[in-house]
């Protein structure tokens, strides 16, 4: 697949670009300079040409590997050195800036082709600065407005000749995809790549436990608290098996934010944990699972996504097993309702126990995956009646619990038919949930129990 990338000085309208080609707003977009930071990729079509897209954070004339400039520059030049194509992007309304001309001059000085998109040409305002883009020596300059969605037209013309080289012909007499069968379906979900959000306060090593499991300095990482601002979301491969690794920017409380960029920055988060299929929650050896972690913690939970603790900097650990003992009281006090939470020990610094965190990872998928069938259920739920009765509902009849089903999984969702669901106490309910994940194995997964009235649908089928 041709792969594009975006590139250009800060504040051009790049993640603009970018989320009008993907149809979606996961890069964040703000007037404030710089606020990209770390390439970000996604899966992009304008009419019928699909490309991979790369946005890049804001061109700057530094290399300098101790600052956030330097290396947000050095990000920038490996999305250049493995696209296919480069879309230089100018402000139009602001015209040619030296800069421009500069970042011009060394792109001019690569093998790889350059399309100059002038941005922001909606009215007139931008007619000037088109005409000077002709100067930089890129060609002729595409007008855009990725805001309004114009000249997307002129976009693809001139994209489609490297699409054209990049696309493999297509199989006429290919037969069509079969549909699938409620199971099937059910089956292709499961091997579908795992979606991994890596979660956490700031400057807990989120990103550098995603550069040691991708291999290679992917994201931005430094000594500065808060370098990750969007959620980011790169492919990976662990042992033959495929993953999306998502970074995400730290979470404060929220009484502590107080720009409008770490706004966008928590919600595109919460928004990677609402998508993701299993959330590692990132967590230090000094002040192991403190409020904010247990806060991050309940909202994964909340959300039925299967969690795991990463306690990171191992290394520097003192008083392991004090640590470890704390660690598994709070999980059970502040999280009892997915009791059995997994938790691993790495130093993402050193590349220390990721391939252990990575089985831990797979091994709460395959739970919170887990379908358990409908006669065992129903023969638990006999044995658990028995033993622990229902109460007595409001009309002086005790209440009948007459049978259970597995609705779903991602999480594990039952179903229960109950004679009256008004007067069933959350406690029963509880007791419910706690024997299925003693029963069927389900330690560490969120579970959803629903409670239905009516009779048993299946009481007349013979």
């Amino acid at each position: 697949m041709l792969t594009v990338a975006i590139v250009g000085r800060p504040n051009v309208g790049k993640s603009t670009l970018f989320n009008r080609l993907t149809g979606s707003r996961s890069a964040i977009v703000h007037d404030m300079p710089g606020v990209t930071r770390d390439r970000r990729e996604g899966n992009a079509s304008v009419g019928d040409l699909t490309f991979r897209l790369v946005d890049t954070a804001g061109l700057e004339d530094t290399r300098d590997v101790d600052t956030t400039e330097g290396r947000m520059r050095q990000q920038t030049d490996l999305a250049i050195r493995t696209a296919d194509v480069v879309l230089m992007l100018i402000d139009a309304r602001a015209g040619v800036t030296p800069l421009d001309a500069h970042f011009a001059g060394l792109l001019r000085r690569q093998s790889k082709p350059v399309i100059l998109v002038a941005n922001k040409c909606e009215g007139r305002s931008g007619q000037p600065g088109l005409y000077e883009a002709f100067g930089l020596g890129l060609g002729d300059p595409v007008p855009v407005s990725a805001e309004h969605g114009e000249g997307m037209g002129d976009l693809y013309d001139a994209l489609q000749p490297y699409a054209d080289a990049a696309t493999p012909p297509v199989d006429a007499d290919a037969e069509p995809e079969p549909e699938l069968t409620e199971e099937e379906a059910e089956a292709a979900l499961i091997a579908k790549p795992i979606s991994l959000a890596i979660v956490g306060r700031p400057n807990v090593g989120k990103s550098t436990l995603v550069n040691r499991l991708l291999g290679e300095e992917r994201m931005l990482t430094g000594p500065e608290a808060g370098l990750t601002r969007d959620a980011i979301a790169s492919p990976f491969e662990w042992r033959g098996k495929r993953l999306t690794l998502v970074d995400t920017a730290g979470l404060r409380k929220r009484a502590k934010i107080d720009e409008s960029v770490e706004k966008l920055s928590a919600q595109d988060t919460l928004n990677a944990v609402r998508m993701a299929n299993v959330v590692a929650l990132v967590v230090e050896v000094d002040g192991v699972l403190d409020k904010q972690d247990l806060t991050i913690a309940r909202h994964v939970v909340d959300e039925g996504r299967a969690l795991i603790v990463v306690v990171n900097k191992w290394d520097i650990a003192t008083s392991k097993p004090e640590i470890l003992e704390e660690l598994k009281l709070k999980l059970a006090h502040a999280l009892p309702q997915v009791r059995g939470v997994p938790f691993v020990t790495v130093s993402a610094l050193r590349n220390q126990g990721l391939d252990r965190m990575m089985e831990t990872v797979y091994q709460i998928y395959e739970l919170w995956n887990r379908r358990v069938p409908t006669r065992p259920l129903n023969d638990w739920l006999r044995e658990m009646t028995e033993r622990h009765p229902p109460p007595m509902g409001g009309l002086g009849r005790r209440l009948r619990v007459r049978y259970i089903t597995q609705a779903k999984i991602r999480p594990p969702t039952f179903v229960a038919f109950v004679s009256r669901v008004a007067d069933m106490p959350d406690s029963y309910a509880r007791y419910l949930v706690n024997g299925l994940r003693d029963a069927f194995g389900l330690e560490g997964v969120p579970i959803r129990l629903l409670l239905r009235q009516g009779k048993n649908p299946y009481a007349d089928k013979n």
